[in-house]
């Protein structure tokens, strides 16, 4: 199993979280998320530990809103005493509405709208991370309405590129996010920071990508963002106290990826910050990281109900489930591996080439392509394992499907984090 929190009971059937599976969906219906919240907190608390233990009892790791968003998840991150960043208006209201205090929250986003930007600051944002100059200017002229001056990181692009998927690669220097130090855009816009009256420069973001397993490139990214911030003192007489290094640490969705320890990662960092540091004569900044797919990734499972199966012989088999891109658009995007189990058939050897099609009408509707699984019947439940970041989170109602519950798993207790929509939910909005 790739994950701890995996296992078979006496019945043949896929636990989870210690619980029965086949059991959570006669109790709950398919399609539906389940979330380990033991592991989301054992995960919390990996980072916690490290990062205090190796960057300083300041640092804080944001949990990214972007990978899971609704208001239980918010909750455990203000229990857990970690901050979070945020990427819309959206994910701002519903961490607050969750009692999550917003002073601990770091707005993202390449085009944050004048609503945003106010929006923020009447819920007590404690930081934007600025992405370019044209925000600057609008963050610094609604926060002079208001007489404050509001805390700002810059958003960089530190020019790696770590080789992961281009769709997830967000540190080149011709990305959408940031402003490139190679172009020298990054050190006018630190001037320009420091011009004006209501905002104030605390330090400067990087985020090189997602699903990175090698911590040469976040070495590589906090070198160079060390190295920006000694020119800066150096030229403005300006040290950023603030360093925010990103996110995405990667995870094992299959057998095949490799199992990254996240701690060792922390110390390899700082050890290679600590020496940058000292060579350029710097204090060591404050560090923020984002993790946002390694804290609930693994945390999560979806669970379906096998339609029925089509064999094209000399071509390939079908299986069909009840659920598919508007619960799980990755594949349909990325091509993103997973492992899948017949779920009430756990104890049988994987022995069924197949490809797991979902029931909308849309040929690129699959969730995995040529995957082996123990051979299931109409009725069977399919779980497909690592999705707890990047599901719920990107659902939609694509073919008017209603989107699935959201059940929290925790000791031998579940329950309801977000309920089943329903049709009603689904129109509401519509007149």
């Amino acid at each position: 199993m790739i994950c701890d929190n995996l296992n078979i009971n006496e019945n043949g059937h896929l636990t989870f979280a210690g619980q029965d599976t086949a059991e959570l969906a006669k109790a709950y219906g398919t399609p539906a998320y389940l979330m380990d919240e033991k592991k989301i907190r054992e995960k919390c608390r990996i980072y916690q530990t490290a990062m205090k233990r190796y960057f300083g009892g300041n640092s804080m790791p944001l949990f990214a809103s972007k990978s899971l968003c609704f208001k239980r998840i918010y909750e455990i991150m203000r229990e857990e005493k970690m901050g979070i960043d945020v990427v819309s208006s959206g994910e701002l209201f519903t961490a607050a509405k969750a009692g999550f205090p917003t002073e601990n929250a770091y707005f993202h986003g390449n085009n944050k709208t004048d609503f945003d930007i106010a929006f923020a600051m009447e819920q007590g944002l404690g930081h934007f991370v600025c992405d370019n100059v044209d925000e600057l200017f609008a963050i610094d002229r609604e926060a002079k309405k208001r007489s404050i001056r509001q805390r700002v990181i810059l958003r960089l692009a530190p020019g790696i590129d770590p080789h992961t998927h281009a769709k997830i690669n967000t540190g080149r220097v011709d990305s959408k996010f940031g402003v490139a130090i190679e172009t020298g855009q990054a050190e006018k816009m630190t001037e320009l920071a420091l011009s004006c009256e209501n905002v104030e420069l605390e330090g400067y973001h990087c985020h090189i990508g997602s699903q990175i397993f090698e911590c040469e490139p976040f070495c590589d990214a906090a070198a160079i963002m060390l190295e920006f911030i000694a020119r800066m003192k150096e030229k403005f007489g300006f040290e950023a106290k603030v360093l925010n290094l990103g996110g995405g640490m990667g995870v094992a969705y299959t057998e095949k990826d490799p199992q990254i320890d996240y701690a060792e990662n922390i110390r390899v960092i700082s050890e290679k910050m600590k020496k940058i540091c000292a060579e350029h004569g710097i204090n060591f900044p404050t560090i923020l990281m984002e993790p946002g797919r390694s804290i609930v990734a693994d945390a999560g499972m979806t669970l379906y109900t096998v339609g029925g199966k089509k064999e094209i012989p000399g071509f390939k088999n079908y299986v069909s489930i009840d659920g598919g891109m508007p619960d799980n658009p990755r594949y349909a995007l990325y091509q993103s591996a997973y492992t899948v189990i017949t779920a009430n058939r756990a104890d049988k050897s994987a022995n069924y080439l197949c490809t797991v099609a979902g029931r909308c009408c849309e040929s690129g509707d699959l969730i995995q392509e040529n995957v082996m699984i123990a051979e299931p019947v109409r009725g069977d439940i399919l779980a497909v394992l690592t999705t707890g970041a990047y599901n719920y989170s990107m659902s939609s109602n694509y073919n008017a499907i209603c989107k699935p519950p959201v059940i929290m798993l925790n000791d031998d207790e579940n329950y309801i984090a977000v309920r089943r929509e329903s049709f009603d939910d689904m129109i509401s909005c519509q007149l």
